[in-house]
């Protein structure tokens, strides 16, 4: 027997910190003889550490029972301190060398038009880079060292405008409604390539619009009795329409600029080619000829001074020559002459900046004759 007060506690009872002292705990039963009719009872959140010490009277029985973590931690003292001072420029992640990459090609409407994977020269990349550093593609390389952003359309583009020149001469010589034929597809081809050669594609609305103004005018020059007032007054109306197309759009400002002014481009120039339907049928068959000499004869491999007066030259021969078989005579000459100058600006047009195969095959066969269209029925006019 000892002299300590009995605090409840026998020498092989559990510690139990929330049991008031002088109760001392009932030995529990084993759960598994009798668990029907010993339910589980839910325990006590035990006290957190700074909520006081519930239940201990000495301080060191407290410590004496204290949880120890038995799993891992971590650990709080392996970081070394940093002897010196880093400054952000050692730290910082070091740039990749980026090549200056020249801005992409821009439109005559001055907006940068998309790449063109089909284009001639263009399809292939650089080497891959691992420093993030962009890729180039053949004509962003040649354009960053100095050399020609021009692409002429080459020698089958040029066949086929000489073929739809051929067909034009032919269909006038023929009549009015068989002109019909072949100016619809060149005034199809203008609409499409123009967009392309804007860098806008798809653009089905804007081709539909441009291609819509073209038979527009074509039905009311033949209402009017080939009146060529009836071009400009389809122009204005058409300009209009575009106008309040694009205002109805909801694309931002810019792109909407943009589309108004390839529009109004496409349009204007899909009308204006209905001048072969206003001109002289004589006219029109030396102006055709005279194209589809020049353009092939642009398309010669020779320095580009000596192919544009090759071009001129054979353009007015096949003038005198074709103006022998009509009314016009030598004048033709002077005919073939001015039509082969319009259908060079229209060709230079169609070789601007990089462009793609489809818009050598659009605009690269169309624009030489839809240019020359207004130098026909003028040149036309004042010489018969």
């Amino acid at each position: 027997m000892t002299n300590q007060p009995n605090d409840g506690y026998g020498p092989y009872d559990p510690y139990d910190p929330y049991r008031s002292h002088g109760q001392r705990q009932q030995p529990q039963q084993p759960e598994q003889q009798h668990p029907q009719h010993y339910p589980q009872q839910p325990q006590a959140p035990q006290a957190w550490p700074g909520q006081g010490h519930q239940g201990y009277d000495d301080p060191h029985a407290a410590q004496q029972y204290t949880q120890q973590w038995q799993g891992q931690t971590w650990e709080t003292q392996t970081h070394q301190p940093v002897s010196a001072p880093v400054t952000a420029e050692e730290t910082a992640y070091p740039r990749a060398q980026t090549p200056q990459v020249p801005q992409r090609p821009r439109s005559p409407q001055g907006y940068a038009a998309p790449a063109d994977d089909d284009a001639p020269g263009t399809a292939a990349y650089g080497p891959a880079t691992v420093g993030g550093n962009t890729r180039m593609t053949d004509a962003q390389r040649a354009r960053a060292e100095g050399r020609s952003p021009i692409i002429e359309p080459g020698m089958q583009p040029a066949a086929l405008t000489a073929l739809l020149g051929l067909l034009l001469a032919g269909a006038a010589a023929v009549g009015t409604y068989a002109l019909l034929v072949p100016l619809v597809i060149l005034q199809a081809v203008t609409a499409a390539g123009w967009f392309r050669l804007n860098g806008m594609w798809p653009a089905r609305q804007g081709i539909a619009v441009g291609f819509a103004g073209a038979l527009a005018a074509d039905a009311a020059l033949l209402a009017s009795g080939r009146s060529p007032s009836a071009i400009l007054g389809t122009l204005g109306v058409w300009v209009l329409l575009a106008l309040v197309l694009q205002l109805r759009s909801h694309a931002d400002p810019d792109e909407r600029m943009y589309g108004l002014m390839a529009t109004v481009a496409a349009s204007a120039l899909a009308i204006v080619a209905g001048g072969y339907l206003a001109a002289a049928a004589d006219a029109v068959t030396v102006g055709a000829v005279a194209v589809a000499v020049a353009v092939p004869a642009r398309a010669l491999p020779l320095p580009t001074p000596a192919s544009v007066v090759v071009s001129l030259l054979a353009a007015a021969g096949a003038g005198i020559a074709a103006g022998s078989f009509t009314d016009l005579g030598t004048s033709g000459a002077l005919l073939g002459a001015g039509a082969a100058v319009c259908a060079l600006i229209g060709h230079r047009v169609a070789s601007y900046d990089y462009p793609s195969r489809f818009v050598h095959f659009t605009a690269g066969v169309a624009l030489p004759l839809a240019a020359a269209a207004p130098a026909v029925y003028i040149l036309g006019r004042a010489l018969t």
